[in-house]
């Protein structure tokens, strides 16, 4: 492995970093390599299509589970396997479908735990 494809990412690493779908980004972005100058450009600077496609989407499956605050099992459990645009995800979030309360709700339950499990720890990392 040499030192200059260390410094390079494939676009789907870029695209995963940036949290956009891949298929919907432009052809030349998705056929070239990526410098880590180019990538922190990238960030510091979208251009107009990275910045339409984190705004609309189509978004990728851990950003759509992020928005309606479920997990990607979740997003499984409740059939959604595609990416889904900004609208759809308002428009599930505005009438929330049976599967999204109850996963939405497992979510949070799963997050309290973590929560609980980590302060218990802490604790006893405090009284050593």
């Amino acid at each position: 492995m040499s030192s200059a494809n260390s410094q390079s990412m494939k676009p789907a690493t870029v695209a995963k970093k940036l949290g956009i779908y891949l298929p919907a980004t432009p052809q030349e972005f998705q056929e070239s390599t990526i410098t880590r100058e180019e990538f922190a450009e990238l960030q510091a600077n979208p251009p107009e299509w990275l910045a339409e496609l984190r705004r609309n989407g189509p978004h990728p499956r851990p950003v759509v589970a992020q928005k309606l605050n479920v997990s990607i099992s979740g997003l499984a459990r409740g059939g959604v396997d595609q990416p889904l645009t900004t609208a759809e995800i308002t428009a599930l979030l505005q009438a929330p479908p049976q599967w999204l309360v109850t996963e939405r709700a497992t979510h949070a339950a799963v997050r309290a735990e973590s929560q609980r499990v980590k302060e218990e720890a802490a604790k006893k990392a405090a009284r050593k």
